[in-house]
């Protein structure tokens, strides 16, 4: 496994693999990697001949009183997991690099992305566009890979590809779930055992949701209404958002007409935690 941490380097190994005529498939990350970046990483590796994964905890994604100093980070098990899963290349750059004095180029989704993470978290996705943009210049992938966890960046990364041309094929990788039903994210690590235990009804109650409209409900008032009332019987649970939305526009629906995405937001202590569920 290559470990790359200079931009001329990486393009000039990703440019030798296509001269193999090898497909690149690329994994992005913030780092602090756990199975579900693992599920990623062997999607990628299904679908192309070499993978690339890059770590980077990206500035420009977080705002003012966010968790960038303190975003977990632990490199030597992010290489350990990489390489348990067959990842071919580590590109790790600098933030320098990434953003030199003076850098003053960003990219900005208009539509995708107003709503949901968008509404609260202002410049966050200009900083998830143009940071992967940025990356996908550099590694100049055949195959991207990213979790639907964060099925609005998925969907702004979908958009952003589709309207700037890019020759790159973006590939959705469902939820994955630690064995109490908690989906899997680097930002559980802050969780305390308690909070753990309270942030499963965010979960169970997507779960709830989801039979209720496998039985004919089709209120998505009804449904907010059902998840909210779950979320709050938990004292240390501040509720964001609970939306239901198209899985294609994202924008909220009269009725529960799939494919639908039920998304949630919420506080869990000074945690916010983000999942979803997909109805096709």
């Amino acid at each position: 496994m290559d470990f790359i941490e200079d931009t001329p380097t990486m393009r000039l190994k990703s440019r030798s693999l296509k001269a193999e005529c090898k497909k690149i498939g690329f994994v992005p990350t913030m780092g602090y990697l756990h199975e579900a970046h693992a599920s990623l990483i062997r999607e990628a590796k299904k679908r192309a001949d070499a993978v690339v994964l890059s770590i980077f905890v990206n500035p420009t994604q977080f705002g003012p009183g966010e968790d960038l100093d303190r975003y977990p980070r632990d490199l030597e098990r992010d290489m350990k997991i990489a390489g348990e899963n067959g990842v071919d290349i580590i590109f790790h750059p600098k933030s320098e690099e990434m953003y030199p004095e003076g850098y003053s180029t960003y990219v900005t989704e208009e539509t995708l992305s107003r709503g949901l993470c968008g509404r609260s978290r202002p410049g966050h996705f200009r900083g998830v566009a143009t940071v992967v943009l940025k990356l996908f210049n550099i590694v100049e992938p055949d195959i991207a890979v990213f979790g639907e966890k964060d099925y609005q960046q998925l969907m702004v990364i979908n958009k952003m590809v589709s309207d700037l041309n890019l020759d790159i094929e973006i590939v959705g990788s469902p939820i994955v779930r630690d064995k109490d039903g908690l989906a899997l994210s680097s930002r559980n690590e802050y969780l305390t055992e308690e909070e753990r235990r309270q942030a499963l009804a965010i979960s169970s109650s997507l779960v709830e949701a989801r039979e209720a409209i496998a039985a004919g409900e089709r209120s998505p008032r009804k449904i907010r209404e059902m998840i909210s009332k779950d979320l709050l019987l938990h004292k240390d649970i501040r509720i964001e958002y609970v939306e239901i939305i198209d899985a294609r526009t994202l924008a909220h629906v009269k009725e529960i007409t799939p494919p639908v995405v039920i998304a949630v937001a919420a506080f869990v202590g000074k945690t916010r935690l983000i999942d979803n569920a997909i109805i096709k």
